[in-house]
């Protein structure tokens, strides 16, 4: 587990209030969206895909608020559709995930939780997963940064 602050970023963004089981649907709908603006727009995308989610469920069924962000260089003048929002850093326990998104959550959420339990630091209710090597929802092979905000 890495204690760290998030990077200082401007993202062009979507949210919905969904289940787990909807992410994968969601997420290639509003990717597209986002991308289409940021190409429409002139705007340059400046690091990975990132969602946040604020109460992240453990079961399949419950709704939670999600969101997916993709990084843009902060431009002079925006006047797209898509909401361009302002991310200020924040304190997370950080976790990589190698591996497919069949095991992120027993071999990335799991160890993570546990570690964040077992020490003196309190969730916030914010996580967030950022896709820093994404090659497809079926590839054996994913490198996914899992971040938990910490209150404390």
């Amino acid at each position: 587990m890495d204690i760290k602050e998030t990077p200082d970023m401007w993202v062009l963004s979507l949210q919905q209030r969904l289940k787990i089981p909807d992410i994968r649907n969601a997420a290639a709908h509003c990717a597209a969206e986002i991308e289409t603006s940021i190409e429409k727009a002139g705007l340059t995308a400046s690091g990975p895909w990132t969602f946040i989610s604020w109460n992240l469920p453990r079961d399949s069924k419950t709704l939670f608020d999600w969101r997916i962000c993709r990084p843009v260089v902060k431009p002079d003048l925006y006047r797209g559709k898509i909401p361009l929002l302002h991310l200020e850093p924040i304190m997370v326990a950080a976790r990589t995930h190698l591996g497919s998104l069949r095991t992120l959550f027993t071999q990335g959420y799991a160890p993570l939780v546990h570690e964040i339990q077992m020490s003196r630091h309190e969730f916030s209710g914010e996580s967030r997963e950022v896709y820093h090597d994404w090659r497809g929802p079926g590839a054996g092979y994913q490198r996914i940064e899992i971040q938990f905000g910490l209150s404390r």
